[in-house]
């Protein structure tokens, strides 16, 4: 469930990038959906709007989406002179951790990283706070302590019309299944082309 949900998370912001998208946003849309999967999962509960206008989301997602990719593996540039300043009244968790606000431009490439995380800590402080708390189910949340997490990381291009995402492993769980019972990788077919994924030879679609 927690995996499918960061998934679920990465698809939304992939098929939502292009040139002028807010890297905010797409922080935004990040999170809103793996909140979703958490209220689906009876982690959370509640509305949807409501669950995220509180920040609840942040601790599980305390950090940001991702990261610029160029001469450095986290590479700078996020916050320069005349360019969208960071967001910092929303807690100390989430957004306020997104290396840059700046909007995509063709070119540019960043890692598309969403995760749920279950930091005793950040799940301590949200308990503790009622504005978060009564949107948790304390025994659902329980049975994670102590779980960790997950989080993906695609490396992307922001290209004319979208992404060209250079990442190649295997991704759903189907594929994952498959190579770990000796399944062939690259597949015969790409069962996620939503991913954009950049392979040496075009593969059909299942």
């Amino acid at each position: 469930m927690i995996f499918n949900g960061v998934l679920a998370a990465v698809k939304a912001v992939i098929i939502n990038m292009r040139p002028g998208t807010s890297w905010v946003a797409m922080h935004r849309i990040a999170t809103k959906t793996q909140i979703e999967h958490l209220i689906a999962g009876g982690i959370l509960k509640g509305d949807l709007d409501e669950v995220t206008a509180s920040g609840v989301g942040n601790n599980f997602f305390p950090c940001g989406l991702g990261h610029f990719i160029g001469c450095d593996t986290h590479d700078v540039g996020g916050y320069l002179e005349n360019n969208p300043e960071r967001i910092v009244d929303e807690g100390p968790h989430g957004i306020k951790k997104l290396r840059t606000a700046r909007d995509l431009e063709e070119g540019m490439v960043l890692t598309v990283e969403p995760g749920i995380y279950f930091v005793d800590h950040l799940l301590d402080l949200a308990l503790a706070d009622p504005k978060k708390e009564k949107f948790i189910v304390k025994e659902r949340l329980a049975q994670f302590r102590g779980f960790g997490g997950v989080r993906f990381e695609d490396v992307v291009a922001v290209t004319k019309t979208g992404v060209a995402n250079y990442t190649l492993c295997p991704r759903t769980p189907e594929e994952i299944e498959s190579v770990m019972a000796g399944g062939e990788w690259p597949p015969a077919k790409d069962a996620a082309p939503w991913l954009q994924r950049q392979w040496e030879t075009p593969l059909p679609s299942a």
